[in-house]
């Protein structure tokens, strides 16, 4: 059932980075996931090796700079994927990094397998300061950041790149909900180097390739939740004939299947060239707005349909549930989404009706 749907409008290519990416996160398999939860940084480095030879992160770059020249569609498929096994290394974060930057830094970027990741304030303006090339600020809940060897900094002077080993720079570890680790972290006159940076391209890629990701936990999560329910069994007979139980998971079912379109049709806008800005923001919103609450809802009912055994840390469905509250407010919340959208359509109305 994983990607069906996908795979029959991408054909082989998007095949292809699913087939990869089963090899390093298979969905069916979290003994690494668990593995790597709560030991610092969060994730295996030498994994990370692996994902960089493997061209993960140039899939959005132009073949001249060392990339695949691939679409959203393709970014999405492989993201799916990688959230259907709950892959920990932050993979959406770097490719961030990747399309944010421009030029030669994208290049080298990508030549070496460099680990930079943003050091963003998330929805709001850049607070940190960039002076005489010195930055000075503190971002929070920077992802990551334990093994990242640069940070792409935002600041109210444009982006900077900072070393993670620099002198000035201070990084607190934070633990997050699923295991993993974020980290906050202090520039204190810290030397850096300013770079050309598209800040607001990249940040709706990676908000669409998050809501992608969490498709692809929702389904996984649904799908072990359908495998329990066909198994325990009760008053002689399998759960999962039970109507109530049934005609839930029908409800969690359509609940996937208008994410996965609203996920691919946001691909397939950004994908385009007809669509200005408003309507590239809007898609974006619409789909992670959706891929966040469904996320949600998928697994705290997989949790109840597990009855007691749900709760307990031995049982899969809550990782899912978990890696969904850290991502749910990753590259914007549901709630900022709704109201952008809100306020997007408002004035595309308004505009049309010439008011």
């Amino acid at each position: 059932m994983q990607g069906a749907a996908m795979l029959d409008t991408h054909g082989d290519v998007a095949r292809m980075l699913q087939d990869s990416a089963a090899e390093v996160a298979p969905a069916k398999d979290l003994a690494r996931v668990r593995a790597q939860r709560y030991q610092q940084p969060g994730f295996d480095l030498a994994v990370w090796t692996l994902i960089g030879e493997m061209g993960w992160l140039g899939l959005r770059a132009s073949a001249d700079e060392g990339g695949a020249g691939l679409g959203m569609r393709e970014a999405c498929a492989l993201a799916e994927s990688l959230g259907a096994g709950l892959l920990p290394e932050p993979v959406i974060d770097v490719a961030f990094c990747v399309r944010a930057l421009e030029g030669e830094a994208r290049r080298q970027m990508l030549a070496n397998h460099h680990l930079v990741v943003p050091a963003l304030n998330g929805t709001a303006a850049p607070a940190t300061r960039l002076e005489n090339g010195r930055v000075q600020g503190t971002h929070h809940f920077v992802p990551g950041a334990l093994g990242a060897q640069a940070f792409l900094v935002a600041t109210t002077g444009g982006a900077v790149l900072v070393a993670s080993d620099a002198a000035g720079v201070n990084i607190q570890p934070k633990p997050m909900q699923d295991g993993s680790f974020c980290a906050t972290v202090t520039f204190s006159d810290a030397q850096g180097e300013p770079v050309a940076a598209d800040f607001a391209g990249a940040w709706e890629e990676a908000a669409l390739q998050t809501a992608a990701y969490l498709l692809g936990g929702a389904e996984r999560c649904l799908n072990i939740t359908l495998e329990y329910l066909g198994t325990r069994v009760q008053f002689g007979k399998p759960i999962g004939s039970f109507q109530a139980l049934q005609h839930k998971s029908a409800d969690l079912a359509l609940q996937i299947a208008l994410t996965r379109a609203s996920v691919y049709s946001a691909a397939a806008t950004l994908d385009g060239t007809s669509a200005d800005g408003a309507a590239r923001q809007m898609a974006v919103s619409r789909a992670k707005c959706r891929a966040a609450d469904t996320a949600m809802l998928v697994a705290r009912q997989s949790v109840q349909m597990h009855g007691g055994m749900g709760y307990t840390d031995e049982c899969d469905v809550g990782l899912y549930l978990r890696k969904g509250m850290v991502l749910m407010n990753a590259y914007g919340s549901a709630g900022w989404h709704r109201s952008r959208y809100a306020r997007l359509a408002l004035e595309s109305e308004t505009q049309r009706s010439g008011g």
